[in-house]
C-alpha cells in the first residue's frame, strides 16, 4: 500500500521513516519543499548512525530512503491507501486540509490525523465520506516510540478502524483503542503529572528541583515533571493543557497554571530555546534539590494519587479499557507502572482516603474522587 504523510516536521518525517522501513512507498508532502528536503537529510543522517553501529546495513538504508518520494503537490497522493496528517494543532486548518484531500484521493483511501488532542469527529465532518476518517496518534520520536493511539470518530466505519489498526499493527507498534475525547488516553491521564507539580510549586511547598527529585528518585519516573515540560516545550505542553481544559467545559482538574503560561509568553520554552523551568546555558549550575524524604514523599504521593484518580476516571467514562489505559501510560509516557495496577498495590480504600484528604484541605472540585474509585472501595474490589 502506498502511504501519504502530510507534514514534514519531526513527527511527519518520523512516521514516513516507519512506513518506509516496512516496505511501503511513501509520499512525504509539505507546502514547503525545503522542509521536506531538510527532513530527508535529517533522516539520512540518523540512519547513517544506525549503519555505523551495525544495526542497519547500508543497502537497507539506501532502499528505505529511496521509497520516500518528496513532494509539495497534493496531487502526488493519487493512489495512496492511507494518508496520515501531521501538521499544526489547529482544527480549522486540519479541516481545510482534509476537505482538499478528499477531492484528490480515491474512494477507498483512509484519511488519518495524528492530532494529540483535537476532535476527530470535527475533522471528519469536513469530509463528504466521513466514515473513512480516523485518528492515529503516534508519539515522538515515532521510529522509537512503540505506542500508537487509535481513535475512531463517531462517523468512522468498522472497516476503516480494522484496516487502519491492521496497518499500524503490521508496523510492529503497540496499539491502544480510545474514545474520541479530549487528550485521548495519554494526554488526558498525564495532565496531573504536570498540573499538580505546578500547583505544588505555586503554593510554595517545594521548588522545581525538589519536585523533580521526588518523582525520579522516590517515584521511579524517568523524568521529573519540570524536566519533561522543558523537553516537550512549555508552549506545546501549555497548549495541550489549555485545549483539554476548554474542551472539558473548564473542568478545574485540568486548569492550566499561570507559571507555565508566563514562561511560554516569555519565550522560555525549554531545551529548544535554552531556557525554561531550568536554564540550559552552558556553564549554568542547576539548582540543588531539597532531599528531605518526608517532603519528597508528600510530593510523590500527591502527584501519584492525582494520576491514579485520573486513570480511574478515564475507565469510569469508558474512554478505554483497563489494560489499554495502563499500557498507554507505561509506553506513551514511560511511567514505571500502570496507574491502575499501582492503585491496587496502594489499596483502593487508601486511594479514596488520600483524595478525600486533598478535598477536605482545599475544598476544590479539582480534588473530587473518581466515582469508580469510591464504588470499588465500598465493594472491596481491585482493578486486577
Amino acid at each position: 500500500m502506498k502511504i501519504g504523510i502530510l507534514g514534514a516536521g519531526s513527527m511527519g518525517s518520523g512516521i514516513a521513516q516507519v512506513a518506509a522501513s516496512f516496505g511501503h512507498e511513501v509520499v512525504l508532502y509539505d507546502t514547503n519543499i525545503i522542509a521536506v528536503d531538510k527532513a530527508l537529510d535529517g533522516m539520512s543522517k540518523t540512519l547513517d548512525k544506525l549503519v555505523e553501529k551495525g544495526k542497519m546495513s547500508a543497502d537497507t538504508k539506501i532502499a528505505l530512503i529511496s521509497r520516500i518520494q518528496r513532494s509539495d503537490k497534493m496531487e502526488d497522493y493519487v493512489g495512496c491507501g492511507l494518508i496520515i496528517e501531521a501538521i499544526i494543532e489547529n482544527l480549522e486548518i486540519k479541516k481545510s486540509v482534509f476537505s482538499k484531500l478528499e477531492s484528490i484521493v480515491g474512494e477507498d483511501c483512509m484519511l488519518a490525523s495524528n492530532t494529540s488532542s483535537l476532535s476527530i469527529a470535527s475533522i471528519a465532518a469536513a469530509c463528504k465520506k466521513s466514515d473513512r476518517v480516523i485518528g492515529i496518534h503516534f508519539f515522538n520520536p515515532a521510529p522509537l516510540m512503540k505506542l500508537v493511539e487509535i481513535i475512531p470518530a463517531v462517523q468512522t466505519s468498522k472497516e476503516t478502524l480494522e484496516r487502519a489498526k491492521g496497518i499500524i499493527d503490521s508496523w510492529q507498534k503497540l496499539t491502544v483503542l480510545t474514545k474520541d475525547t479530549p487528550g485521548f488516553i495519554v494526554n488526558r491521564v498525564a495532565r496531573p503529572f504536570y498540573g499538580e507539580a505546578l500547583r505544588i510549586l505555586e503554593e510554595g511547598l517545594a521548588d522545581i528541583a525538589s519536585i523533580d527529585w521526588a518523582m525520579t528518585e522516590l517515584g521511579g519516573f524517568r523524568m521529573g515533571p519540570f524536566t519533561l515540560m522543558d523537553y516537550i516545550g512549555n508552549d506545546i505542553n501549555y497548549t495541550v493543557t489549555e485545549t483539554v481544559f476548554s474542551s472539558f467545559y473548564y473542568d478545574p482538574r485540568y486548569k492550566p497554571a499561570f507559571t507555565q503560561k508566563r514562561l511560554a509568553e516569555a519565550g522560555y520554552l525549554g531545551r529548544k530555546t535554552g531556557r525554561g523551568h531550568y536554564n540550559y546555558a552552558e556553564g549554568t549550575l542547576q539548582p540543588e534539590p531539597n532531599k528531605d524524604e518526608n517532603l519528597g514523599r508528600m510530593i510523590f504521593d500527591r502527584i501519584l494519587i492525582m494520576l491514579i484518580n485520573e486513570a480511574a476516571d478515564a475507565l469510569f467514562w469508558q474512554i478505554a479499557s483497563r489494560d489499554d489505559i495502563d499500557t498507554a501510560m507505561m509506553n506513551g509516557t514511560n511511567y514505571p507502572k500502570g496507574l491502575l495496577k499501582w492503585a491496587d498495590e496502594i489499596g483502593i480504600s487508601a486511594c479514596v482516603q488520600r483524595m478525600d484528604e486533598l478535598y477536605e484541605n482545599y475544598r476544590e472540585d479539582r480534588y473530587r474522587c473518581s466515582p469508580l474509585l469510591r464504588k470499588m472501595a465500598k465493594e472491596g474490589r481491585s482493578f486486577y
